[in-house]
């Protein structure tokens, strides 16, 4: 544990599977509420429903994901305010998804990215440590080279690796002083679908690997938030408190679900 002081507690969130857009949604409403500074730090655990492609923030939407085959196999399509590549979340059986909406003030660190992913990091490692996985987290990482299509197929600076394969993806974006982090925990894979879902991935599962493969046995969603959740309070001495979302905050999010996230502008890119 560190020695931060305590300061305000943080809100700890799990929210029921669904869909991309409400996903996204709630958490740029989050976002936005940390920023204006009525909204407290805050960790989310969520999954999708149904399985859902998300897009990076500026990533094409043409070619380096196969929408005829997302369209056969019903599986959803939406951009997220964060950014990276593409990721194909499988559902709370396969993958566990986090976000956390902070400002480098309530991790009690200076401000450069870098620090951010750090901080985040530890505490996954821990958890996931606890868990019995023998993850290690990526030195920094250099920049440049081509990004490529698939979240998956190449780790950044603080991810989490076991045996040099990928388990966890992340992606950031800031505003202001407030920042969102997303992040997949792979707890399980489905590789037909990755290869009809990424056709220009050669082998998507060359980079990449899962708690099930690591422990013998597929965690659940909820084992594997409980273990999160632990570790961050123990890694950084935070006080996570259970919660919903407020009044105003739901409200928003419907709205940017409606009006944003479920739009053809904002998937394509234009919005």
């Amino acid at each position: 544990m560190t020695d931060r002081p305590r300061g305000r507690p943080w809100r700890l969130l799990v929210t029921e599977a669904c869909d991309g857009a409400s996903n996204m949604a709630v958490d740029e409403a989050l976002w936005r509420g940390r920023q204006a500074g009525g909204a407290p730090p805050t960790l989310r655990f969520f999954a999708w429903a149904p399985p859902t492609v998300s897009l990076g923030y500026g990533q094409p939407l043409a070619g380096d994901v196969d929408l005829a085959a997302c369209a056969a196999l019903g599986v959803g399509l939406v951009r997220r305010p964060t950014g990276g590549s593409a990721i194909y979340h499988d559902g709370p059986e396969r993958e566990l998804t986090y976000s956390i909406v902070a400002t480098a003030a309530d991790l009690g660190i200076g401000a450069d990215l870098l620090e951010t992913y750090h901080w985040i990091g530890r505490a996954l490692a821990r958890g996931l440590r606890a868990l019995g996985a023998p993850v290690e987290m990526v030195p920094v990482a250099p920049s440049g080279g081509p990004t490529p299509a698939f979240c998956f197929a190449r780790a950044g600076s603080y991810e989490l690796e076991i045996g040099g394969r990928k388990v966890v993806g992340s992606a950031q974006r800031r505003q202001g002083t407030a920042f969102l982090q997303h992040g997949a925990v792979l707890l399980g894979v489905d590789a037909p679908r990755l290869a009809a879902l990424f056709p220009t991935t050669a082998d998507p599962l060359a980079t990449l690997t899962t708690l099930e493969a690591a422990l013998g046995r597929r965690p659940g969603f909820d084992e594997v938030a409980h273990a999160l959740a632990a570790a961050f309070e123990a890694e950084h001495g935070l006080a996570l408190e259970p919660g919903g979302l407020s009044a105003d905050e739901a409200a928003l999010a419907a709205a940017l679900a409606a009006e944003k996230y479920a739009t053809d502008a904002w998937l394509a890119g234009a919005a």
